[in-house]
């Protein structure tokens, strides 16, 4: 198995959000190949994994928002706000396709080993709420090298504070329309406002149909010349941006971008949701098009109440009949959609060439200054 993905920078990733915590499972073989050609028909090697998001902080209130017309997903009916339980003690993104919702199993399993879920009875036993998404990455390495309920298990035991990005976990066989894709992440501290205090944070599995970078800049979308220069990236050469559009009329067509925004601030079920749907502004902007037919896209979103902004502003203030916390809830949205934006490009800039999938710097290296 080879070694991917390099660290998550503290300071811009999900887990700046006390109470957060991401584990990887993967099996990467340096031999997988992808299939449908004369050579592999059925694929070669291992090119999957499992990332999962655990949530500790007590009272956390988990909602969901699928766009995608194609979605795979487990438990995302119970985080309707409408609907009783409002909790999760874990997220699990997944390869594997369908399949890979049996990672679910696995998680749960680590869980209630732990004693971590909900206590229904007086005997200490418990169910923990493990809410999945999965991408779509049959066709990188065997078509049966699949995750199971073992990559959840160990990706539950491993999580914490410190992760990795790039061709890692559920990001080990994406495709970002092309090029390689791979899990991402990105965080901001709001200084200002009445949300000041409050952190948030996404991690992105890009694995999207659409195209994650602009075929007239080669560059990614929508990035101002301050957040290319952060990013060490420039316009590439003529002869990068044509291989770029050579690459782009051999994209998949079935795929899935899925992800978690997080934050601390102190939100009730529907306004989480709300930060869900916010989220998926960003995929949006990162991605076109986003939320195809055969895109499963699928933002959870975690409030920890971790933080309870209070404001004196009275220009801040709601009036009655409106939401009490509603400019909290519109810078939140605002962040949440940027941190989701940040998240797909880190996953892409990330992301190791696996299978012979070419990454972004493979096809474009004239762009990193």
């Amino acid at each position: 198995m080879t070694t991917i993905g390099r660290p998550a920078r503290p300071g811009d990733r999900i887990t700046d959000v006390v109470g957060i915590t991401v584990g990887h499972s993967h099996r990467v073989d340096a031999d997988a190949e992808v299939s449908g050609t004369a050579e592999t028909p059925d694929g070669h090697g291992w090119a999957t994994g499992t990332t999962v998001v655990r949530i500790s902080w007590p009272g956390a209130i988990a909602a969901v928002d699928v766009r995608g017309g194609g979605p795979g997903t487990r438990e995302t009916d119970l985080l309707d706000p409408s609907n009783t339980v409002q909790t999760a003690h874990a997220i699990v993104l997944s390869g594997g396709s369908a399949y890979g919702l049996a990672t679910a199993d696995g998680a749960m399993r680590a869980l209630e080993a732990e004693g971590v879920g909900l206590p229904l009875d007086t005997r200490g036993h418990v169910v923990p709420i493990v809410p999945a998404a999965v991408i779509f990455d049959l066709p990188v390495g065997a078509w049966d090298h699949r995750p199971d309920a073992d990559f959840g298990a160990e990706a539950v035991r491993v999580a914490g504070t410190d992760f990795a990005v790039g061709s890692v976990g559920a990001g080990a066989g994406a495709r970002a329309g092309a090029l390689k894709g791979g899990v991402g992440t990105a965080s901001v501290t709001i200084e200002t406002g009445p949300a000041a205090g409050v952190t948030v944070g996404a991690l992105m599995v890009a694995n999207p149909v659409g195209a994650v970078i602009d075929p007239t800049t080669g560059l990614p979308w929508d990035l101002g010349e301050s957040e290319l220069a952060e990013l060490g990236l420039t316009r590439p050469e003529a002869a990068d941006i044509a291989h770029l559009a050579e690459l782009a009329e051999k994209h998949t067509v079935l795929n899935t971008t899925i992800g978690v925004v997080a934050t601390d601030a102190a939100l009730d079920a529907a306004m989480t949701r709300r930060i869900a749907m916010a989220g998926h502004d960003g995929l949006g902007r990162a991605i076109r098009p986003a939320h195809s037919p055969l895109d499963g896209d699928t933002i959870f979103a975690v409030s920890t109440g971790a933080v309870r902004p209070e404001s004196t502003d009275p220009a801040t203030a709601s009036p009655p009949g409106m939401h009490a916390d509603a400019a909290i809830i519109a810078e939140v949205s605002r962040c949440a959609a940027d941190v989701v934006q940040r998240a797909i490009v880190d996953a892409v800039l990330a992301a190791e060439s696996v299978a012979s999938i070419p990454t972004y710097a493979d096809a474009a290296p004239s762009a990193f200054a």
